[in-house]
């Protein structure tokens, strides 16, 4: 089965993800589905804008463990890995729609978003320390420079889960809304798909004036990242994770 479902809509490449039994978890198919979408977007002139939302009222809860401690190392050839670097190099603006729960790479990818709605339900959390894990996607870098390093590290340090009013209020998100979120978030794409492509891009790339030291923070979280995912107690934390479930 297909677990990332894709659409070209008026000029916007609408990617769905699409696991419901894995509450939309990603296991490496769907980073290398996603990336395909997005690189085949990128380069077809008819596409202009992305947008990205779960079905099931459900963003995505994250990596799926099981599928990740068997993926080997995270380097350049990893899926997880490629996608990263394809969210950091897309031209074309991105938009998300979130509902339910957005776990771990479901909260950082916001991070590399244009424009993100939000509706009641929706629930963010990046839980990589209470995994003995560290942040990723550049998180470490990113959420400082928009919430603040103090609710930054709370956020990071803790690990706890928090609901759309407060990401709205710490600028994580756009607007929390209350008609449908995903309707909302394709009329935002579509507006952004009929501005002036060549200004749209050149603009969005003026306001990313700091992707240079985006990725080097990326890459240097990476390292980390792999070191902790074969530490003894990240080990641990991710047999209780699953002895749980």
């Amino acid at each position: 089965m297909n677990h990332i479902t894709m659409r070209d809509e008026q000029g916007v490449r609408i990617i769905s993800f699409n696991r419901p039994e894995k509450r939309n978890a990603f296991n490496l198919d769907m980073y290398q589905q996603l990336t395909e979408y997005l690189i085949e977007g990128d380069s077809d002139n008819d596409i202009r804008a992305f947008m990205l939302h779960g079905e099931g009222n459900c963003f995505t809860a994250g990596n799926d463990i099981a599928d990740f401690l068997q993926s080997g190392k995270l380097d350049e050839h990893h899926p997880t890995v490629k996608f990263l670097f394809c969210l950091l190099d897309l031209q074309k603006p991105l938009v998300a729609a979130v509902s339910g729960p957005a776990v771990g790479i479901g909260t950082t990818l916001l991070m590399h978003c244009d424009l993100v709605y939000a509706d009641s339900s929706a629930r963010f959390q990046m839980p990589f320390v209470n995994l003995a894990l560290v942040p990723e996607a550049a998180s470490s870098l990113l959420l400082p420079l928009i919430v603040g390093q103090q609710k930054a590290a709370e956020l990071i340090l803790l690990g706890e889960a928090f609901d759309a009013e407060t990401a709205e209020k710490l600028n994580l998100i756009n607007q929390v809304v209350n008609e449908d979120v995903i309707e909302l978030a394709l009329s935002k794409a579509k507006k952004l798909a009929s501005q002036p492509p060549e200004s749209l891009q050149a603009s969005r790339q003026l306001l990313r004036y700091n992707q240079q030291q985006v990725r080097q923070q990326m890459q240097l979280e990476l390292v980390q990242f792999d070191q902790r995912l074969h530490s003894d107690e990240a080990k641990k934390r991710f047999q209780d994770f699953l002895n749980k479930k």
